[in-house]
């Protein structure tokens, strides 16, 4: 994986904006004091998913059990939301061939569909039901901290689908992922026997991609989450260099925070030029603004700072958002994610009597078209005065997979410094999440009551 930067800087642009590169060159004497803050922090146990890059029991664990006891099962149901959820999304789309519950089981190796859950429209959930049959599923309920609404509202629902098929059997089609101590989730375990995999304490639900959150699912559809870790582990290494443009992930956040906090560049886009990367780019929205929206910075301060992510993808979007980037504010930074070898390519066949503008069309590959279009994409936002970068992937494997998604959650906990505030907690979400137990009338809260004239701005 290389990260492309140049577009970024002033002088390949049209010399007026992005950013001068004696900023580049400031950013890179204060990475001594951003590395030294994230290895202290570390040892005092936040950025604890970098041990995920290497979890070879865990990893060994998984598998058996989704070369065992998972291959009895013909649909695997994940229940969650969030960092519980999104991630496992990414990995299948990206890993595994497009519309894969629609193949049938040669096409999938005989591996099981996978329906995930991520949300409580009842539209929703009640198609799903319909559609899955629950003496064939694994349900998978997933909630680092056990306690969450919506993925307790939908195990409440398929609990009930499951004991009225199944009776008492019900508890062997389950397996939570939760806290290995506390929680709702852990309490109802414990209780009633079902089997539970461990989110690691000190790794927070949207960087738990790569821990038992994402990867059991992945291994149940046949995913090699070895090669993910392995690929995760060459990013952690990368990150190890005490000199900014040896270290791309320190690099890659300082850049966008430079662009963001000295020259207005606020918002930040993820253009992947594949279809099967468009789940990456909803995952980092949510690391991005979760980790680093915030009212206040380490000290206390009030900042009310965070950039706002957008994802989009590339050349679909290139007929929606791109004119806006192309020809609108001055406040974006662009990044695409460009594959090499995407695994399969299909020609353009020529054929007679084409109009001239588009004969050249023929006797071309569909990657090649997609290839030219974020190569001119670049080019042209950049003689626009437009920054942009690139993310060159070699291909879509594990491996290189892995190492994306380990990449943007290291740009993460760097931006974290860089931004000066916690890219670990998220305490907006926490109020949401209280107001919401308090509106359903949970014993012992009372929710702000509404104002008097809450009507009176109604359409």
């Amino acid at each position: 994986m290389k990260l492309q930067y140049g577009r970024i800087i002033q002088d390949r642009l049209d010399d007026e904006h992005g950013l001068p590169r004696r900023r580049l060159e400031e950013l890179a004497r204060r990475f001594g004091a951003i590395q030294a803050e994230v290895r202290e922090r570390q040892a005092e146990g936040e950025y604890g998913f970098y041990a995920l890059a290497s979890q070879e029991t865990t990893v060994r664990q998984i598998a058996a059990f989704a070369e065992g006891l998972g291959q009895a099962y013909d649909h695997v149901l994940v229940l969650g939301i969030g960092g519980s959820a999104l991630g496992t999304r990414a990995l299948v789309s990206a890993l595994r061939p497009p519309a894969w519950n629609e193949l049938d089981d040669e096409g999938r190796e005989f591996f099981p569909r996978l329906t995930l859950l991520d949300n409580v429209d009842p539209g929703t959930v009640a198609a799903a039901l319909r559609r899955i049959d629950p003496r064939r599923v694994l349900v998978n309920v997933i909630s680092k901290s056990g306690g969450t609404a919506e993925t307790l509202a939908q195990y409440l629902v398929v609990r009930k689908w499951l004991d009225d098929a199944l009776g008492g059997a019900a508890s062997r089609h389950l397996v939570f992922t939760t806290d290995p101590e506390k929680g709702a989730l852990r309490a109802l375990a414990t209780s009633e026997g079902i089997a539970t995999l461990e989110v690691p304490p000190d790794v927070g639900g949207r960087f738990s991609v790569l821990s038992p959150v994402g990867l059991l699912p992945a291994a149940l559809v046949g995913i090699d989450i070895a090669a993910l870790v392995q690929g995760a582990a060459r990013a952690v290494a990368r990150a190890e260099a005490t000199g900014l443009l040896e270290n791309p992930a320190a690099l890659y956040s300082g850049l966008l925070w430079a662009a963001d906090t000295q020259i207005g560049a606020r918002i930040h886009v993820l253009m992947p030029y594949s279809d099967r990367l468009r789940d990456v780019a909803e995952w980092f929205r949510q690391l991005w603004a979760e980790s680093l929206g915030k009212r206040v910075d380490r000290e206390g301060r009030v900042v009310h700072t965070g950039p706002t992510p957008v994802a989009s993808v590339g050349a679909t979007d290139q007929h929606s958002q791109v004119q806006l980037f192309m020809e609108g504010p001055f406040d974006k930074v662009i990044t695409f994610v460009a594959v090499t070898d995407p695994g399969e390519d299909v020609p353009i066949p020529e054929r007679k009597g084409m109009p001239e503008e588009v004969a050249c069309l023929g006797g071309q590959t569909l990657g090649g078209l997609l290839r030219a279009e974020y190569e001119a994409t670049s080019a042209a936002l950049a003689q626009m005065g437009r920054m942009n970068c690139t993310i060159a992937l070699p291909d879509l494997s594990p491996e290189s997979v892995g190492e994306l998604l380990m990449f943007f959650q290291l740009a993460t906990g760097y931006a974290g410094c860089w931004y000066g505030v916690n890219p670990f907690d998220q305490p907006g979400v926490e109020l949401g999440k209280r107001l919401t137990f308090g509106a359903l009338g949970r014993v012992g809260f009372e929710p702000p009551p509404p104002p008097e004239d809450a009507d009176a701005d109604t359409a």
